[in-house]
């Protein structure tokens, strides 16, 4: 009998991950030295204040185990694109627009070719999110990153800072029963659950395909459509923060929809539903590979683990649904309604025929 294929077996523990940000709260301590006022707390981070109305959201991501495969596929030249798009989608959550970026980049080797390429990506994501790399990093530490390909190990993180006057802060606060919930189109995996996808696809950790197959339901080399960049949300976001109140903004990223969750303890009482998702051929794939290979990964799993076609959301008053899908697609973004908040404290997925209870 196929046994199940969870987070858990790709390395990723959530039991050991959510016991270890209890520790976080250590770090409180130091919200005493903020020096213009109380540190805010928001349901996907803190921000601080710098003057009398103006926060700092500030954020530092990286892209985790998708440089490996960008070193399998030997590309380099849209990593850096993933990572400003984790630490700038972020910093939007909060409704601040990003000031600026810098990256750290643990290497190897520092490789001009290398340099070059990673660079690439970050210049193009940073001009997606209209905001200037003002600093960095590249620090040569062969002894701490070992890469998979010789002397293209590396790690890749970015810090976003972004400011917010304090009347249009996305606070999670006022969520209601029959909230709509609008999602913003992914571009596939994104930069998450990654290390689950390596090890059914890729037969360099076990799975079954090697890099440059293309399955029956992709029109391109597999480690290309893993490859493919991370959406990034900034303009869409703040443009529709302009012309309706946004009332809570979700990167769907670790943990998936398991992170409406953290709206409850701001908003207390509501449950969320959702019923419309049409998941790239990826997903799919990782699902139908896995069962080749022995493996059961449950359709629960999949929604608390990879971003199922939507790689952005945000939760707006009923009556402001059509003003928010209008300024969203003047933006150029691909939003649906994807969903409704209610009064249950449950995340419930309506997947084809199926009614999956994630929370």
């Amino acid at each position: 009998m196929p046994r199940n294929f969870t987070y858990s077996d790709a390395g990723v523990n959530r039991e050991q991950r959510h016991e270890s940000k209890k520790h976080l709260k250590t770090l409180e301590e130091t919200y005493s030295y903020s020096s213009y006022g109380s540190v805010m707390c928001l349901p996907y981070g803190n921000i601080f204040p710098v003057g009398q109305n103006a926060y700092l959201d500030l954020v530092i991501e990286g892209v985790g185990t998708k440089v490996l495969v960008a070193q399998l596929a030997g590309k380099y030249d849209t990593i850096g694109v993933d990572a400003v798009a984790m630490a700038v989608n972020d910093v939007i959550r909060s409704g601040a627009k990003p000031l600026a970026i810098a990256d750290n980049i643990h290497a190897q080797a520092s490789d001009p070719q290398l340099v070059k390429a990673w660079l690439e990506g970050v210049a193009e994501g940073a001009a997606e999110s209209e905001c200037p790399v003002t600093g960095g990093e590249i620090g040569d530490v062969a002894e701490v990153i070992k890469g998979i390909a010789e002397g293209a190990g590396f790690d890749m993180i970015v810090a976003a800072v972004g400011r917010v006057s304090k009347q249009n802060i996305i606070t999670g606060k006022n969520i209601k029963p029959g909230d709509s919930i609008i999602g913003l189109r992914s571009s596939g995996l994104h930069s998450n659950g990654i290390s689950f996808a390596r090890k059914i696809l890729f037969s360099q950790w076990g799975g079954k395909y090697k890099p440059y197959a293309v399955p029956d339901v992709l029109d391109r080399e597999i480690a290309l459509e893993v490859l493919e960049p991370t959406e990034i949300y900034v303009k869409p976001l703040l443009k529709t923060a302009q012309a309706v109140k946004v009332k809570a903004a979700v990167h769907v990223t670790g943990d998936a929809y398991l992170k409406f969750n953290n709206l409850e303890r701001f908003s207390p009482g509501i449950g969320f539903e959702l019923d419309n998702f049409r998941p790239q051929p990826i997903f799919g794939l990782i699902q139908k590979t896995a069962a080749e290979l022995g493996y059961t990964v449950t359709d629960e799993e999949l929604f608390r683990t990879f971003n199922m076609g939507w790689g952005f959301a945000i939760i707006v008053d009923k009556t402001d649904t059509d003003k928010a899908m209008d300024a969203l697609e003047k933006a150029d973004a691909q939003p649906e309604q994807i969903g409704k908040v209610v009064g249950k404290q449950k995340i419930v997925i309506h997947h084809g025929d199926k009614k999956l209870v994630l929370a």
